[in-house]
């Protein structure tokens, strides 16, 4: 159990979080690159610019997440639930 973990910015590429329960976790601008987070815990983390890019999100629970400017680009989000999870982007003006 992470709960409530600090992880901001913290590089984990490739990371096996598997069912990890990181629930209300601090994962701003965090390095996810090809993480396997299937059914991980997420309720309430903040993923706010986080790269999970490849990420496996498969049945994670992402409920009331922050994900607002997270890159999920090749994520894998079969069976996630994303019930209340902000996935805004920023959108600049010149």
């Amino acid at each position: 159990v992470v709960r409530d973990a600090y992880l901001r910015g913290a590089y984990l590429v490739g990371a096996d979080l598997r069912g990890a329960d990181l629930r209300d976790a601090d994962l701003r601008d965090a390095y996810l690159v090809g993480a396997d987070l299937s059914d991980a815990y997420l309720v309430g983390a903040e993923v706010r610019g986080a790269d999970l890019r490849d990420a496996n999100l498969h049945g994670a629970d992402l409920r009331g997440a922050d994900l607002r400017d997270a890159y999920l680009g090749g994520a894998n989000l079969v069976g996630a639930n994303l019930v209340g999870a902000d996935l805004s982007r920023r959108i600049y003006h010149a």
